[in-house]
Parts: C-alpha cells; structure tokens; sequence
C-alpha cells in the first residue's frame, strides 16, 4: 500500500499528495482521459470545420490585430444558418461529454484505488471498470443534479420574494436584505453540495448507490477543509483556462485551434482536480474507517 495513504491528512498534505500522484501518473491519467474524451473533442473541432470557423486564426473586421481578434468573438455569436449548425454541434458535444466525462473521472478513480494498494493496473483495464459502473453513476449523477437544482431554485425564489415585498416597503432595506440573504444562502448550499459531494466515489468505489447517505457521514467535521480545497482546486482550474484563453486567444481568434487547445488545457485541469477528489474521498474514507474501528472497540471494552 501507498505509505501516504495511510494516515489521515491535513489541509496542505491533500494538495501535496494530489500533485505528487498527478505527476507520478500523468501519462496514464493523461490517455485516459484522452481516450475516453479525445473523440468527442475531435467531434466538436469537426463541427466547428464544417460550419466555416477557421482552423488556425479566426480574425474579424477592425483596424488593429487585437480589434481583429476581439472582434472574430463578436462575429461568431451572429445567428445566421451556419452558426446555427455550429450551436446545435456544441449542444451534442455537451451532451455526449456529460455521459462519458463521468466515465473518464471514475476510471482515474480505480487507478488511483490502485496505486493506494500498490496493485498494478492498465489504462484498459481501469476505463473497463469504470464503465462496469456507468448505470449507477448516470442515475446518482441525475439525481445529483436534481438536488442542486432544488436547492438554488429555493433561494432564488426566497430572495426574489423578498426583493419584491421589501420594495413595497423600502428599497434600502430590501437590497440589503437581499445581500444578506443571497451571502447566507450561498454558505448555506455550498455545505450542502459539499456533503454531498463524494457520492461519485461512493458509487464508483464502494458500489454503493446513490451514495448521497455514505457522502453525508464521511464528510462528518470536515465541510469547512472541504470546501477550502474545492475552492482551492477551483482557483487554480480557473487560472489556468483564463491564461489560456487570454494568451492564446489573442492570437488565434475564435479559431478551432483555440478550441483545441483550450480542449488540452481543460484535459490537463479535469485531471488535477480528479486526482485531488480521489485523494480527498480516499482521505475521509480513512478518517470514516478509523472512527468506526474506535467504536467497536469502545463497545467492546464496555461490554469486557
């Protein structure tokens, strides 16, 4: 077994260990998931292509490069029957990516399961796991997806009504009612999505759909570091596709090569941020195990 996984760690370990693992393995992570969402990046520059985007540098109208450049964006949001095709294929893309994106993160999932017991692995046979678990992750994901719905649809509503009745009676007081609530509802959903967050490797892992009840008790006394690191992982995802589509983007346009290489840069990011939720959920599982160990035998002295 992994020394590193044996003990449970803190805040800067995670993060440590998260990009040790994703260097480690970066070639197997790296084809898995280019693999798996290679053909539907391929699919979409094909789309792009056939409704007249340019493959090397788009540039619009405008006197200098950067107007050219800024303006080839402006351009391609006009609704005219090519860009129309070109939504449409976007749209199938997004589809085909959410029904196999899953599959990818839970293959890398199985391969970092693998490296925690210093058991050999392929990337084949891994993707072949995951995909023994696509039903169960497709319906936990759905019903995941409805959760969230359900619970930013509530606040939405709330503050709107509030918005709306506090106007009648003074405005001062219901924008700053509607601050305040929007502040406290964001906390509040963000500690509950990140409850229940580690359904995904509960479904994967331990095969235990929908997970959302195991995701609930192992992020017992530790929502406030969880959400620090989701945040985290989010800063630096962030900053890498701004940097990327900020450096490139100035110099090849709205083109298909921006999107293929912004495609690679999002690749590079699902990867790091898989790993890190693996090693997170890994790290609870510990924490969970060890707690349950405890009180069996706390139990047991009682009962001796």
């Amino acid at each position: 077994m992994d020394t590193k996984f044996n003990k449970p760690k803190g805040f800067g370990e995670i993060l440590d260990h998260t990009f040790s693992i994703s260097k480690s393995r970066f070639k197997d992570f790296f084809r898995i998931l280019l693999l798996i969402m290679g053909p539907i990046y391929l699919l979409e520059a094909i789309v792009q292509l056939a409704s007249g985007t340019s493959f090397f540098r788009a540039v619009g109208s405008g006197g200098a490069w950067y107007e050219q450049m800024l303006s080839s964006f402006e351009e391609t949001g006009t609704l005219d029957s090519s860009s129309l095709g070109a939504d449409v294929g976007v749209i199938l893309v997004g589809l085909i990516s959410l029904i196999l994106g899953p599959v990818a993160e839970a293959a890398i999932l199985f391969a970092i399961d693998h490296v925690r017991r210093n058991e050999e692995y392929t990337v084949g046979s891994v993707i072949k796991q995951a995909f023994s678990r696509f039903w169960p992750m497709i319906g936990s994901s759905i019903l995941f997806g409805l959760i969230v719905f359900a619970i930013i649809l509530v606040p939405i509503l709330i503050i709107t009504l509030v918005v709306v009745i506090g106007v009648e009676i003074h405005p001062v007081i219901s924008i700053l009612g509607a601050i305040l609530l929007f502040l406290g509802s964001a906390v509040g959903v963000g500690l509950l999505l990140t409850r229940w967050s580690f359904y995904f490797g509960s479904v994967v892992l331990d095969k235990e759909s929908p997970g959302m009840a195991r995701s609930w008790r192992l992020t017992k006394k530790r929502t406030w570091p969880l959400v620090g690191l989701y945040l985290v992982f989010y800063l630096i995802i962030s900053s890498i596709g701004f940097a990327v589509q900020m450096t490139f983007g100035l110099f090849l346009g709205n083109s298909v090569l921006l999107s293929i290489i912004s495609n690679i840069a999002t690749l590079f990011t699902t990867l790091i941020f898989t790993v890190g939720y693996g090693v997170m959920y890994l790290d609870l599982k510990l924490r969970h195990d060890a707690d349950d160990l405890k009180e069996m035998i706390d139990d047991y002295n009682l009962v001796k």
